[in-house]
């Protein structure tokens, strides 16, 4: 069953900041508590002893390769998906990237954990000078230290969220480039609006640091167009509210993949994220978080085949282009079906039963 829209005014009648009590960051309506034994036994139970074998694909992804010279020459609101959550945005002549993630692997080691399921399109190395990073929280699938540092000579601005900023400059980051910003704070970089705006998720690199940076969702302004970028999160109240006071918005970047019935509060089933979409006001979808890493049980292909099926049903416009391939955020194409036909390591096609 669809979820039902949600009213804003359950949690504020105003947009409120983030609450951190005793070092960690709180949502905005409390969470079940699942306890470090609940957790570890999730991981072992799903995620290592009964994995199925059909969340990864049978044969290589297609993607479409890119090099510096072709970013340089694409028009000015384009957009290419890197994969996952990473998101290269072209506007007057700049370049912005989200979630920068370009590791063999989403772990905190390269020798164990998620592996990719394809290359990226563009070498890190070959990017073009980036304007600003926007990084959206700090697990390993979203914050990826290799990539930012390697990234930090060639962009003029890191955009974080409360804390995260903080371990860049750590790692050696010059803290003149990070921006930190609470929930529903702005910034402006050359004409471009910044905001970031609250998610429902969590945080945290290792088992001691758990809440203990901030997780947000953006909203990126331009004169000729408004996007979203959902980052990680459960589907809440807080979507109407963003779209009550950004949208509506062009073209929304919305998580759709890594759901499971064992964790419902922090990641969206299909049909909640194409209510969070339509709940900040969007024209036009963008599923992410999907097709790149093996991070739950459904199979590789089912977000990809429940979005669109479900937008078919509602009416709603959405884009599913290949890794590499160009999308205009005024006029995106719908994209084929690439991943039809390609299988998986089971051999079953379609959904499972999450």
């Amino acid at each position: 069953m669809a979820p039902q829209p949600v009213d804003a005014q359950s949690v504020s009648a105003t947009p409120m900041p983030s609450v951190c009590v005793n070092g960690q960051y709180r949502n905005l309506v409390t969470l079940p508590r699942d306890g470090f034994l609940k957790k570890l036994r999730i991981g072992v139970k799903y995620l290592l002893l009964r994995k199925p074998a059909n969340t990864r694909p049978a044969a290589p992804l297609p993607v479409l390769p890119l090099n510096r010279q072709a970013l340089l020459d694409a028009p000015d609101n384009s957009l290419w998906r890197l994969g996952h959550s990473t998101i290269l945005l072209k506007a007057r002549g700049q370049f912005f990237i989200t979630d920068p993630v370009f590791g063999e692997r989403a772990s905190p080691v390269q020798w164990a954990g998620p592996k990719r399921f394809h290359a990226p399109p563009i070498n890190l190395d070959d990017l073009p000078p980036i304007k600003a990073v926007i990084l959206s929280h700090d697990h390993y699938d979203h914050l990826d230290q290799e990539a930012v540092l390697r990234l930090a000579p060639r962009t003029e601005h890191f955009l974080t969220t409360l804390g995260v900023g903080d371990r860049l400059i750590a790692w050696g980051i010059a803290a003149s480039k990070v921006r930190q910003l609470d929930w529903w704070e702005e910034v402006e970089i050359d004409g471009t609006r910044f905001a970031a705006t609250p998610t429902q998720h969590f945080s945290g690199r290792s088992l001691t640091d758990s809440n203990s940076t901030l997780w947000a969702s953006w909203v990126m302004i331009e004169p000729q167009w408004r996007v979203f970028f959902s980052g990680d999160s459960g589907y809440f109240p807080g979507f109407k509210q963003i779209g009550d006071r950004y949208g509506p918005f062009d073209l929304t970047l919305m998580e759709t993949g890594a759901y499971n019935v064992n964790w419902p509060s922090v990641h969206m089933q299909p049909e909640e994220s194409l209510q969070a979409h339509l709940d900040v006001q969007g024209r036009r979808m963008l599923p992410i978080h999907n097709g790149t890493f093996d991070l739950s049980m459904h199979s590789w292909q089912e977000p990809f085949e429940r979005i669109v099926a479900l937008a078919a049903a509602a009416r709603v416009p959405i884009s599913t282009p290949m890794m590499g391939q160009r999308e205009d955020i005024l006029a995106p194409n719908a994209g084929e079906w690439w991943w039809q036909g390609i299988g998986s390591e089971a051999g079953e096609p379609t959904f499972t039963a999450d």
